[in-house]
């Protein structure tokens, strides 16, 4: 049977069958009136049709500065002007002006630049494809609804927003979404929390590659891929970035940068003078001229000390030189300081003023002689944010560069999730709370398993904290290696991989005897260069750092502990095989704690270059001309003020505070009068103290040359301390345990946690017993912990 060619359900025949085109297109005639509109009206709801044009990036300069810069501050580049400019010209047409419909998009384009926590300049790439394609689903007529200004940027990745375009799943977030933040929680939700869920251990191999990026003053993220084994430039940039980031902080220094209305102390009328660092090439032709130079310390191929910097060289004189405070901190090749002396020309080599040189880059001919040696002047965290600090300003403002849009953890930055923590973290530590105890975290360091002081000394600590109520339990209990006396795998009797494992098999057994403890806590390790896998070719020489945690072959028995715990008691405990270094933060960044195992003592004392002491020679004529040229140094100028920084912000601190000046020759004599009626300071404390300096002023673990400490190139960003850390732990089991204080950090030291044994500590004593370190995370203060027994 053949079948018509047109559908029952429409009669008319097709002209052309194949693409079913009606016979007849022209529409039957209507029967109903058409309605009248009055001239000037629309017909219909329909948008107004956009008469596209091609605005001019410069036009359109004025407007993104007024609401982008001025109301955001914000910085724009002139490829994504060229971009916005060219989404306003095709979406809002020549309306864009008259109608007022280009500032929306800009300030839609400021707000989803910040959510994306991408920096401070906006830049044409992916993050910004993806704004301009968000707002473009959401304009009609060239005009962007209201709608789309609370929902266009607030939808997941993936899902679909309120004009069924689905968001850029590449958009970065404000981290909010990795703390698991979602809206404004209750109030009574918030203190029945755990405040372990907002606590988490961030290894040395996941923390956000940046590099501070001089022109444009801001951190940016290092795309390429990291490696073991980077090429040789990426050498030289670990230096570069690290002397950037000392410049860009020592310029924003008041000493650097006063205000125009500054007065000095002496007088009412006097600008107080800017100090100016020289670069090391400017020195040629400027014989006999006082300069202050930052540079790093080097030793030189024919075994000199040297100092160098971005432009040059030059041979350092320490004849004369005294450090500034005298003899509070360590001087030693690899570290970036700020020496202020005298050049000398050297005209011996036959070439005229210039002397032995070979141009920018290389070594500068003649030599520098010091007077004052010091570090260049540390930074607050809050300085560093822009947190309000009431020691800085009396208005509570802060000062600095405010790198708050910067998430240096990749746990959502300081502008964005900060104010929204801290609330958190007020409520869930209100007293009364459940949680309001739960928050110390204990320290324990030389945990060599396989040693039975060692064992017994962990079964007292675990007991300590097992008897007190469920409330007072400690957030984190962190135990650092090195996990065995000797070198594991080194090929020493009784340092195998069975004997190795067999330790860790020791401690699980230990554990298991405190089930409901590590149910309800979270147990962080962290190695030791005695640790495999790396001790195996080291046989315990210092390995490159950042090193990776324990391999979970010789730790299975320790997470089966608590797991075992977890399901007897229905807690929720963990366990973190972390890196060396590592850290620890609370509440989206709010609070940070850095994990370090190393020698740190008998390296600056290994490594430190020796200056002249006053006290050997008190009538030499060098000493008098050190004592007056530290008279008026520049650098004594700087380390006072920001000792009377560091000396009021100790008290707040809850650590003991840290005189880093105490003696100082310049001091008022008031204050020669409180000095000279302290008690006497035993050594151990005034150790702590110049490592303690020495390392904040450097915001760096591992300020020493890469032939003493080996660095991976491509993971060194991992040991700036820049912002400054809430606390630092720095695990030396040759000295005491003790906690100091300085610029806001809290920086402890366990000690071994076996006391009278025979590794570290003070050893040949009777009492034995267990010790450790307490940091409360809410008080921000530090405590040595000890046991008997």
């Amino acid at each position: 049977m053949i079948q018509p060619r047109f559908s029952t359900a429409d009669p008319i025949p097709s002209s052309s069958p194949a693409f079913g085109t009606p016979a007849h297109p022209i529409p039957p005639r209507r029967t109903a009136p058409i309605p009248f509109h009055p001239p000037g009206l629309p017909t219909s709801n329909a948008p107004k049709p956009i008469l596209q044009i091609a605005l001019p990036p410069g036009t359109l300069r004025l407007h993104a500065v007024r609401t982008i810069t001025k109301k955001h501050g914000l910085n724009l580049n002139s490829t994504a002007l060229s971009r916005l400019a060219s989404f306003i010209g095709q979406n809002c047409g020549v309306g864009w002006l008259k109608e007022g419909l280009a500032e929306p998009v800009l300030e839609e384009v400021a707000k989803g630049w910040k959510k994306a926590n991408a920096g401070v300049i906006i830049e044409d790439g992916d993050i910004l494809a993806g704004i301009l394609k968000n707002i473009e689903g959401g304009m009609s007529g060239g005009k962007l609804g209201a709608s789309s200004r609370q929902n266009s940027f607030v939808t997941a990745p993936g899902e679909h927003n309120s004009f069924g375009r689905a968001t850029l799943e590449k958009e970065p977030s404000f981290g909010m979404s990795g703390l698991q933040v979602e809206g404004e929680l209750d109030e009574e939700e918030d203190k029945l929390k755990d405040p372990r869920e907002w606590m988490k251990v961030i290894s040395a191999f996941e923390q956000p590659r940046l590099s501070y990026n001089s022109n444009k003053k801001h951190f940016e993220k290092v795309t390429a891929k990291p490696t073991l084994l980077p090429p040789p430039s990426h050498k030289t940039a670990l230096f570069r970035h690290r002397y950037a980031l000392t410049h860009q902080r020592i310029l924003r220094n008041p000493s650097f940068s006063p205000s125009a209305f500054a007065l000095t102390p002496n007088t009412a009328h006097t600008p107080h003078k800017s100090n100016k660092i020289t670069p090391i090439a400017n020195l040629l032709g400027r014989h006999s001229t006082t300069h202050l130079l930052l540079g790093l310390l080097t030793i030189s191929p024919t075994g000199t000390l040297e100092i160098a910097d971005l432009t040059g060289s030059i041979s350092l004189d320490l004849q004369f030189a005294v450090s500034i405070p005298p003899e509070s901190t360590y001087f030693t090749p690899g570290m970036i300081v700020l020496v202020e002396g005298v050049y000398e020309e050297d005209y011996s080599t036959g070439d005229g003023n210039l002397g032995n040189t070979n141009g920018i880059g290389g070594t500068i001919g003649g030599k520098f002689i010091a007077s004052s040696l010091g570090h260049p002047p540390c930074e607050r965290r809050s300085t560093t944010l822009g947190l309000p600090d009431p020691l800085k300003t009396e208005n509570g403002s802060s000062l600095g560069p405010a790198f708050g849009w910067t998430d240096f953890l990749g746990l959502g930055s300081e502008r964005a999730v900060g104010s929204k923590m801290r609330s958190l973290k007020s409520r869930i530590y209100t007293p009364g709370s459940p949680h309001f105890g739960n928050k110390h975290i204990a320290i324990a360091s030389s945990v060599h398993l396989d040693q039975p002081s060692v064992l017994s000394a962990i079964r007292s600590l675990l007991r300590h904290y097992s008897i007190l109520p469920r409330e007072d339990y400690p957030l984190a209990i962190v135990l650092m290696g090195n996990f065995s006396s000797v070198a594991a795998l080194a090929g020493a009797e009784g340092t195998g991989s069975i004997e190795y494992k067999e330790n860790f098999d020791s401690l699980a057994s230990i554990l298991s005897e405190f089930s409901h403890l590590i149910a309800h806590t979270t147990l962080v390790f962290v190695p030791g260069d005695g640790d495999a896998w790396p001790s195996a070719f080291s046989a315990g020489a210092a390995t490159p750092i950042p090193r990776k945690g324990v391999p979970d072959f010789f730790t299975r028995r320790v997470e089966r502990a608590v797991e075992g715990a977890n399901r007897e008691h229905r807690g929720t405990g963990k366990v973190e095989w972390t890196s060396n270094p590592s850290r620890i933060a609370w509440f989206g960044g709010t609070g940070e704690m850095v994990l370090f195992r190393d020698d740190l003592g008998g390296r600056c004392r290994r490594l430190g270059v020796r200056l002249k002491s006053e006290e050997q020679t008190p009538d030499s004529a060098g000493d008098k001309r050190a004592r007056a040229a530290r008279e008026g140094s520049v650098v004594a100028d700087m380390q006072r003020a920001e000792s009377d920084s560091s000396n009021n912000g100790d008290a707040v601190a809850g650590a003991d505070a840290m005189d880093v000046d105490e003696n100082d020759d310049n001091a008022p004599a008031t204050r020669q009068g409180q000095l000279q009626q302290r008690p006497q300071v035993d050594p151990t404390t005034l150790t702590a103290r110049r490592i303690t300096r020495t390392l904040l002023d450097q915001a760096h673990l591992s300020p020493f040359p890469l032939a003493s400490r080996p660095v991976h190139w491509d993971f060194a960003g991992a040991l700036n301390m820049y912002p400054l850390p809430s606390a630092l732990v720095l695990a030396d089991p040759e000295m005491d345990a003790w906690v100091v204080g300085y610029m806001g950090c809290v920086v402890m030291n366990p000690g071994a946690i076996a006391v009278g044994g025979t590794e570290g500590g003070r050893r040949g004593r009777k009492q034995k017993g267990a010790r450790w370190v307490e940091f409360d995370v809410v008080g921000g203060k530090g405590r040595v912990v000890g046991t008997e027994g």
